[in-house]
Protein backbone atom coordinates (compact mmCIF):
# COMPACT_ATOMS: atom_id res chain seq x y z
CA UNK A 1 0.00 0.00 0.00
CA UNK A 2 1.29 3.45 -0.83
CA UNK A 3 1.08 5.85 2.10
CA UNK A 4 1.25 9.55 1.38
CA UNK A 5 4.40 11.29 2.55
CA UNK A 6 2.39 13.71 4.65
CA UNK A 7 0.69 10.93 6.59
CA UNK A 8 3.92 9.03 7.08
CA UNK A 9 5.79 12.10 8.33
CA UNK A 10 3.38 12.34 11.22
CA UNK A 11 4.18 8.88 12.55
CA UNK A 12 7.68 8.06 11.34
CA UNK A 13 9.41 9.42 14.44
CA UNK A 14 7.31 7.13 16.61
CA UNK A 15 8.05 4.19 14.33
CA UNK A 16 11.80 4.86 14.56
CA UNK A 17 11.57 5.21 18.36
CA UNK A 18 9.73 1.88 18.50
CA UNK A 19 12.44 0.21 16.43
CA UNK A 20 15.18 1.62 18.68
CA UNK A 21 13.28 0.42 21.75
CA UNK A 22 13.81 -3.18 20.63
CA UNK A 23 17.54 -2.82 21.14
CA UNK A 24 20.65 -0.96 20.14
CA UNK A 25 20.69 -0.29 16.41
CA UNK A 26 22.02 2.02 13.71
CA UNK A 27 20.49 4.01 10.87
CA UNK A 28 21.00 1.60 7.99
CA UNK A 29 19.59 -1.29 10.02
CA UNK A 30 16.51 0.77 10.93
CA UNK A 31 15.96 1.67 7.28
CA UNK A 32 16.22 -1.95 6.17
CA UNK A 33 13.82 -3.06 8.92
CA UNK A 34 11.28 -0.43 7.87
CA UNK A 35 11.64 -1.46 4.22
CA UNK A 36 11.21 -5.12 5.18
CA UNK A 37 7.93 -4.55 7.05
CA UNK A 38 6.35 -2.60 4.21
CA UNK A 39 7.71 0.94 4.20
CA UNK A 40 9.61 0.39 0.95
CA UNK A 41 9.80 4.09 0.12
CA UNK A 42 11.49 5.14 3.38
CA UNK A 43 15.02 6.19 2.47
CA UNK A 44 18.16 6.22 4.61
CA UNK A 45 18.26 10.01 4.43
CA UNK A 46 14.82 10.22 6.01
CA UNK A 47 15.81 7.90 8.85
CA UNK A 48 19.10 9.74 9.44
CA UNK A 49 17.26 13.06 9.63
CA UNK A 50 14.99 11.62 12.34
CA UNK A 51 17.97 10.15 14.21
CA UNK A 52 19.73 13.51 14.22
CA UNK A 53 16.58 15.16 15.58
CA UNK A 54 16.19 12.47 18.28
CA UNK A 55 19.82 12.97 19.27
CA UNK A 56 19.44 16.77 19.44
CA UNK A 57 16.32 16.35 21.58
CA UNK A 58 18.29 14.04 23.93
CA UNK A 59 15.86 11.16 23.40
CA UNK A 60 18.56 8.61 22.54
CA UNK A 61 21.97 7.59 23.80
CA UNK A 62 24.53 7.43 21.01
CA UNK A 63 27.56 5.16 21.04
CA UNK A 64 30.17 5.16 18.30
CA UNK A 65 31.51 1.74 17.41
CA UNK A 66 33.89 0.51 14.79
CA UNK A 67 32.19 -1.20 11.88
CA UNK A 68 33.60 -4.30 10.25
CA UNK A 69 32.75 -2.66 6.93
CA UNK A 70 34.49 0.67 7.35
CA UNK A 71 34.19 3.83 9.42
CA UNK A 72 32.79 4.26 12.92
CA UNK A 73 29.04 3.80 13.18
CA UNK A 74 26.57 5.53 15.47
CA UNK A 75 24.47 3.10 17.48
CA UNK A 76 21.29 4.35 19.14
CA UNK A 77 19.49 3.29 22.31
CA UNK A 78 16.48 4.89 23.96
CA UNK A 79 17.10 6.73 27.19
CA UNK A 80 14.41 7.56 29.77
CA UNK A 81 13.25 10.63 27.85
CA UNK A 82 13.02 8.58 24.66
CA UNK A 83 10.99 5.88 26.37
CA UNK A 84 8.61 8.55 27.69
CA UNK A 85 8.27 10.07 24.21
CA UNK A 86 7.54 6.61 22.78
CA UNK A 87 4.91 5.97 25.45
CA UNK A 88 3.29 9.32 24.63
CA UNK A 89 3.37 8.44 20.93
CA UNK A 90 1.47 5.19 21.52
CA UNK A 91 -1.07 6.92 23.75
CA UNK A 92 -1.71 9.49 21.03
CA UNK A 93 -1.84 6.74 18.40
CA UNK A 94 -4.44 4.79 20.38
CA UNK A 95 -6.56 7.91 20.82
CA UNK A 96 -6.35 8.77 17.13
CA UNK A 97 -7.12 5.20 16.05
CA UNK A 98 -10.13 5.12 18.37
CA UNK A 99 -11.49 8.42 17.08
CA UNK A 100 -10.94 7.40 13.46
CA UNK A 101 -12.79 4.10 14.06
CA UNK A 102 -15.67 5.99 15.68
CA UNK A 103 -15.85 8.39 12.75
CA UNK A 104 -15.82 5.54 10.24
CA UNK A 105 -18.50 3.59 12.10
CA UNK A 106 -20.68 6.70 12.53
CA UNK A 107 -20.49 7.36 8.80
CA UNK A 108 -21.78 3.85 8.08
CA UNK A 109 -24.59 3.94 10.64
Amino acid sequence: MIITTELLKGVLEGIVLQRISIGETYGYEITKDLNRVGFEDVAEGTVYTILIRLEKQSLVTVTRKKSSLGPMRKFYQLNDAGRQRLENFWQQWQFLASVMTTIKEDDHA
